[in-house]
């Protein structure tokens, strides 16, 4: 693809603050391709307009009004019910049915709020493509009723999470059958996998043992062979049994070794997720480390004792013997203004969500903030919640 001078000052002109180069827009292009945004009707469609014939010159700037307006109504119409993807010459290539559509929303949403978290499907990733738009934008206006009725945040959420879960099902998106808590991955990682099977080699140093006892089985006999093989060393030779005592020596020193270097690994890999926990959250590292330990032995108290217990600490009267910095810090204070009661705005939700990415590894609930983006309609809902 050739990128004209022409090319770059009319983008800079649409866009004065974006510095490109004729390699930037060439390669925008062939993504635009690639990724098949438009279809081959829009894209000719495109090229018309950019480069009119003579006779369509004329009516160009006629229809640069018309073209405003349409520009308005397609932005008036994200949250039209009806949904409807036609071509240019005219004809219907697929129109939603709002019955079905409401009825699979309808039953989405009754699944998700009978099941646990835990047990919540896994939502796939979704292409951002007209067609899947399109579906969100349809069954935006239909959780108004859900919505409006919401009590809390959890319902709130879950009533999303089945709206998202009845787009899935209308797009045919593959959704795992298993709970999000079956899919979490809990294998041993692979460096302790080898050390453990190293470890598992104890049997072989108990067969030594057994040998130098005087135990002369064949399946002990094959063992003992095995352990020094490529050493030259012969069990008829008059110095075996100090040859056997010097192998499992060197052998339990082995283990000892394989264990210390577990430890150490294992403490390593302790450290460096305890860093990266620290950058992204500070608290809760140092809840983790204050946990108590559960031994989960001995008897609960009863609720009468334990009532009695914080009654005596919390229902007695005290009275502090209060310095007299406390004074000092009163009057300092005393000028200080009360902060203005913090007011979260449909607005305010709306630029943290449009900030955050489409498809980063969700909470316990397992809603991306795809979803909170797509579902216009629950941004005042949730400014009420929070």
């Amino acid at each position: 693809m050739r990128i004209g001078q022409g090319c770059i000052d009319f983008f800079a002109e649409l866009e004065p603050s974006v510095t490109v180069t004729k390699q930037n827009l060439a390669d925008r292009f062939r993504y635009i391709l690639r990724s098949n945004t438009f279809d081959v009707t829009e894209l000719e469609r495109l090229r018309r307009e950019a480069v009119p014939s003579s006779g369509e010159n004329a009516a160009a700037e006629d229809a640069a009004p018309q073209l405003a307006e349409q520009t308005a109504n397609v932005d008036a119409a994200v949250n039209t019910p009806v949904v409807v993807d036609s071509d240019d010459d005219g004809t219907v290539a697929q129109e939603l049915e709002l019955e079905q559509m409401r009825s699979t929303l309808e039953e989405a949403i009754v699944e998700t709020r009978s099941t646990p978290l835990e047990n919540r499907p896994r939502l796939p990733r979704l292409a951002l493509s007209k067609w899947n738009r399109a579906v969100v934008r349809a069954l935006n206006p239909m959780l108004v009723t859900y919505l409006k009725a919401s009590r809390d945040l959890c319902e709130t959420d879950s009533i999303l999470f089945g709206a998202a879960l009845a787009v899935c099902r209308i797009i045919g998106a593959k959704i795992s059958t298993a709970g999000r808590a079956a899919g979490q991955s809990s294998a041993i990682p692979g460096w302790r996998i080898r050390i453990e099977e190293r470890i598992a080699k104890r049997a072989l140093i108990s067969r030594l043992i057994c040998f130098r006892s005087g135990n002369t089985r064949p399946r002990i006999v094959r063992t003992v062979r095995m352990a020094f093989a490529g050493a030259n060393v012969s069990l008829s030779q008059p110095d075996i049994m100090q040859k056997l005592t010097e192998r499992i020596d060197y052998l339990k020193q082995r283990i000892a070794a394989w264990g210390k270097r577990i430890r150490r690994y294992t403490e390593r890999s302790t450290r460096f997720n305890q860093n990266r926990l620290f950058q992204s959250d500070q608290k809760r590292p140092y809840k983790t480390l204050e946990r108590p330990m559960v031994s989960g032995t001995g008897l609960a108290p009863n609720q009468a004792d334990t009532v009695a217990f914080w009654r005596s600490l919390w229902s007695e009267p005290v009275n502090h013997n209060e310095g007299p910095w406390t004074k000092v810090v009163a009057s300092q204070c005393a000028g200080i203004t009360h902060m203005d009661a913090v007011i979260i705005t449909p607005d305010d939700v709306a630029e943290a969500v449009r900030r955050a990415p489409n498809w980063k590894s969700p909470e316990l609930d397992g809603l991306h903030h795809y979803w909170l983006k797509g579902f216009m309609v629950c941004r005042a809902v949730l400014a009420r919640h929070f």
